[in-house]
This record gives C-alpha cells, structure tokens and sequence, in this order.
C-alpha cells in the first residue's frame, strides 16, 4: 500500500470498481473512463493490483452525484492533483458541517463551490 492509499483509506469509507460504477450508473464499462477523463469522476489506482477505483460516495440514485464536476473542475484549476482533490472532498470542514463530498450529496454544491473557489484566492 502507498502513503497515499493510508490516507485516502483514512477519509473515504468505501471504493468501487469501475464495473461496479457503471452498474450503478447503468453504463457500459467502457463509458466509464471517458467520465474520469473528462473530469466527471476521479479514479485512483489502489491496493496491491493498483486497480482504478472511485469513491463510492460520487455515486448516487443512479447518476453522478449533482454538483460533482464542477467540484472537481474548480479545484483541478486550482492545481490540485485527484489525490489532493479527493484529500480536499473528504476531510470534514467544520463551516459546512461535514465534508465537501456529504455536501454535495445533500444538494449544498453552492457552499462546495464557494470554498472550492476560495482557494484559488
């Protein structure tokens, strides 16, 4: 395991595959990492196999939780790398309450943004 995947272990619950994602999603797997690419959902190589998975918490009722993308654009124009963006989305944030990520899935993706955007400042 890297350092990376201890720390990430430490602040996401849970991971998907990402044929576990496109189920979820109701997708072909192949149309999975064209989302990651266009900057729709990040995916991480993990554990021993260094296989791609997604945070299970960017999934929800079916589609890509709202407000996710634009999250995800802010903060890669803000320099941050998919580790430190994902570091960023779910370290619990004592303003919102909670963590960006539990935000969003409860439809607050204007305060996300809003500090995502305070950043770059």
């Amino acid at each position: 395991m890297t350092e990376i995947d201890t720390k990430t272990d430490s602040l996401v619950p849970s991971w998907l595959t990402l044929p576990d994602v496109a189920e979820r999603l109701g997708l072909e797997v192949t149309r999975i990492r064209p989302l990651i690419k266009e900057g729709q959902l990040i995916a991480v190589r993990r554990g021993e196999n260094r296989v791609l998975m997604v945070p299970a918490d960017f999934i929800g009722d079916g589609k890509v939780i709202k407000g996710l993308s634009g999250t995800l654009t802010l903060l890669k124009d803000d320099g941050f790398t998919d580790e430190e963006a994902l570091e960023w989305l779910f370290t619990p944030d004592p303003t919102l309450p909670g963590t960006p990520v539990q935000a969003l899935r409860e439809n607050r993706g204007t305060e996300v943004k809003r500090r995502a955007q305070a950043l770059a400042m």
